[in-house]
């Protein structure tokens, strides 16, 4: 068994650092763009297409608050529907592009 943590191919996947760029379309302009698909299947496949490493950021922290206002646990089945869902929604549904001119929040 391999003790030396998780490898890159293994860890979520950093943005940007592979030089491609998507036509973001939560940002609606072209950003940097993920380095692999962040998750199994179609939905993963249309994220690495359309969506950016900065608005897959965004995703995360959306990620991390409905995981814990739901008191899911990622591995479980149901959760994964759950996020998928939620993702697709984020990422695809009415209404998804973020108003013009949008800043996020900075960190403190």
């Amino acid at each position: 068994m391999d003790k030396r943590g998780p490898t890159t191919e293994q860890t979520a996947p950093a943005g940007d650092t592979s030089g491609r760029t998507v036509q973001c379309v939560k940002f609606q302009k072209e950003l940097p763009g993920l380095d692999a698909p962040p998750w199994p299947g179609e939905l993963g496949q249309r994220i690495y297409e359309n969506v950016s490493a900065q608005a897959w950021k965004l995703w995360e922290d959306r990620m991390k608050m409905i995981l814990n206002e739901y008191r899911l646990m990622p591995w479980q089945k149901e959760a994964q529907q759950l996020i998928a869902t939620q993702m697709e929604d984020f990422f695809f549904g009415e209404g998804a592009a973020l108003p013009p001119g949008y800043v996020p929040q900075q960190s403190k």
